[in-house]
């Protein structure tokens, strides 16, 4: 079997089981077993886990920056004033929305690997993140700060930040959030209309203006 065919299968079989059952309880040999290939060919072709997650990220990571880059580009030569803080989480919304259709596991995976950076042990994971896609990002960004109210860097860091952990709940636990709207109001969510409702909530986040008010313990 080519060496591509093989990593190809161990990648799909990876994300199907890590947007299963998470990270930590999916094991190489769970992955070997539904790719159908021996425990050999992980470690050949990435090594540890560790970088077959790594390897899994990048497969999730590259084509959605890609289509933010393209969908920047585009916008930019067809107006090339400031783009509105609307304008900038539609069309991240909607770049989420090209991954779901790809793969609905490509999704799921994705806010995993997001979360999953995050944790305290994960640090060469965040730090292949910033090396890879950081400067790609960057233009996104500087249009994303030059529309939100103004901020001290600090707090931008923190809504930044307040923005992904919105979009990564909401993601990661879609399913569940489905069957609770069903639940209380007998209705069907959709991706896409989810996406949708998320682009004012987001966009308020970052025209609000900060304000350096504690809380008044009583």
């Amino acid at each position: 079997m080519p060496q591509s065919d093989t990593t190809d299968k161990i990648l799909q079989a990876a994300a199907s089981l890590f947007a299963e059952q998470g990270f930590n309880d999916t094991t190489l040999r769970q992955i070997t077993a539904r790719a159908d290939v021996n425990l050999a060919a992980v470690n050949y072709h990435f090594g540890s886990k560790e970088r077959l997650i790594m390897a899994l990220a990048d497969a999730c990571i590259e084509p959605l920056v890609q289509q933010l880059e393209r969908a920047l580009a585009e916008r930019l030569a067809l107006a090339p004033q400031r783009l509105t803080l609307d304008e900038l989480m539609d069309m991240l919304m909607r770049t989420l929305l090209q991954a779901q259709r790809r793969s609905t596991d490509e999704l799921s995976v994705f806010m995993r690997l997001l979360d999953l950076a995050y944790m305290g042990r994960q640090q060469a994971l965040r730090e292949h993140l910033v090396t890879h896609y950081g400067a790609r990002l960057q233009p996104f960004l500087q249009h994303l700060r030059q529309d939100s109210a103004p901020m001290e860097d600090d707090e931008f860091f923190w809504r930044l930040h307040f923005l992904l952990g919105s979009v990564v709940f909401t993601l990661a636990n879609f399913q569940t959030l489905v069957a609770l709207e069903k639940q209380t109001f007998d209705l069907d969510a959709e991706i896409e209309r989810t996406l949708h409702r998320l682009v004012p909530v987001l966009a308020g986040g970052f025209q609000a203006r900060a304000e350096s008010i504690q809380f008044c313990w009583l």
